[in-house]
């Protein structure tokens, strides 16, 4: 039996080889890409991803846990700039409880460098899936470099290669295959909030950073150099938009008006903002995800926007639900674990799908509100009144192993709670009252949580 194929050298794909070599099958690992270990960085994406307790469990498994949480920052809470330089916070979950700003080329280095060390690894940088033949099990490829164009057979092939998947491209040709994808009428820009002297951080370093003004906003994770990868979500058009702010003047005015306390943070902020590439958010669902020998994972199977910090964890978790499927049924029976593994995950991909989307319009529009903020304090309260039954949709999302479905079941069986209960609320201490009380339990009680 020949070696086990991934394709796609990103994040999921490696982490995925890791976990099929450490299991003792020789996999060959391949990208149309260069090596990205011989580049500066990856143009166009976003530099810094938010590592969350999913992701870490997956990153243990192979033992590399340790090493990333090194090079990471863990942060505590969101803080919200507004548009006179105001912060409020909003912390996370309890005390102990962080997300972690890394850095993407520096996580998949680590990875293709563990993955070097792997005799039983072949990495393959430059080679273009042209055609995927799935009656025949063949790939027929394409070397960058040379031009040459061969054909390969393979025994099985992992579909890890980003949500404009080649490998789910030859899927979406077969017969009744299901596939969208939504854009958001939004674009993304990276710029830089520069490091304060001797590489200090000019910003509150354990926290994200958010500057949420309705109809877009611009959000900053911290790097261990003192500087902040700063994201700016916005909309393509209209008459704030990409295309109204056509030249330097423009970028700087618009800044200078709406980020006022960032600004003087980002002195070659015009030069990014047309030197940097715009970069579009898009969900992908699809239906199914395996066919014979065929699996698809991470984007390739269930692209999502960014906005609750989830796409690398869910990806990372396939590759635990994966290996765990292994366990049950044997590194022989390659059909059983992949239906299995679409079975359980696929429900799961389109609930965070749908909690991304969500908390863009949370992140956007809500985290800047009073009543907004109230209503957090308020569900901390519950919190701590009902620990079993009342855990917050976020904590179930980002510091635990729950399903994502059973987490968004249970959030928005809170939401109708809190939409009853709010009318009833305007200041904390009147949550303490008895009229208030009786109602919540009444609320709690109809929606069963």
């Amino acid at each position: 039996m020949g070696p086990l194929t991934v394709a796609g050298a990103g994040l999921v794909g490696s982490l995925l080889a890791l976990y099929l070599a450490q299991r003792g099958h020789a996999v060959q690992l391949l990208d149309r890409r260069p090596d990205l270990r011989l580049r500066q960085r990856s143009e166009g994406r976003s530099i810094n991803l938010a590592l969350s307790d999913r992701g870490w469990r997956a990153l243990e498994g192979v033992g590399i846990a340790d090493d990333i949480r090194q090079v990471s920052i863990p942060l505590y809470r969101r803080v919200m700039h507004d548009r006179q330089g105001q912060l409020t916070g909003q912390p996370y979950g309890a005390a102990e409880q962080a997300i972690y700003s890394v850095n993407r080329d520096q996580l998949n280095r680590t990875l293709l460098d563990l993955l070097e060390e792997r005799p039983s690894v072949q990495l393959r940088f430059g080679q273009q899936l042209q055609r995927l033949d799935l009656a025949g099990r063949t790939l027929h490829l394409r070397d960058v470099a040379t031009g040459q164009e061969h054909a390969e057979p393979y025994t099985e092939l992992f579909g890890a290669d980003g949500a404009f998947s080649s490998v789910r491209g030859a899927m979406q040709r077969t017969d009744r295959y299901n596939y969208s994808q939504d854009y958001l009428e939004y674009g993304y820009k990276e710029l830089t909030i520069e490091a304060g002297p001797d590489a200090s951080w000019a910003l509150e370093k354990n926290a994200l950073h958010i500057w949420p003004r309705g109809q877009y906003l611009m959000i900053a994770l911290p790097n261990l150099d003192g500087s902040f990868n700063a994201t700016l979500f916005f909309p393509y058009e209209g008459p704030t938009s990409f295309a109204a702010l056509p030249d330097a003047a423009a970028v700087t005015a618009f800044f200078a008006a709406e980020f006022a306390d960032a600004v003087p943070l980002m002195p070659r902020l015009a030069e990014e903002f047309f030197a940097n590439p715009t970069g579009s958010l898009v969900t992908v669902r699809c239906f199914p995800w395996h066919t014979a020998g065929v699996l698809l994972l991470g984007d390739a199977a269930h692209a999502i926007v960014p906005f609750y910090g989830q796409g690398m964890n869910v990806g990372f978790e396939d590759c635990t639900v994966l290996d765990g499927l292994l366990d049950a049924h044997g590194d022989a029976d390659w059909p059983a674990v992949m239906a299995e593994f679409e079975q359980q995950r696929k429900p799961n991909a389109d609930a965070m799908a749908d909690l991304a989307l969500y908390n863009f319009v949370e992140m956007r529009d809500r985290v800047g509100d009073p009543r907004f903020l109230l209503q957090k304090r308020i569900e901390n309260k519950i919190a701590a009144l009902h620990p079993t039954r009342w855990v917050p949709l976020y904590t179930r999302v980002t510091f635990s192993h729950l399903p994502y479905a059973e987490a968004w079941a249970a959030g928005q069986r809170q939401d109708a709670v809190m939409a009853q209960l709010m009318p009833h609320i305007q200041t904390e201490a009147d949550f303490n009252g008895p009229a208030v009380q009786a109602r919540l339990a009444e609320e709690l009680a109809r929606a069963g949580v």
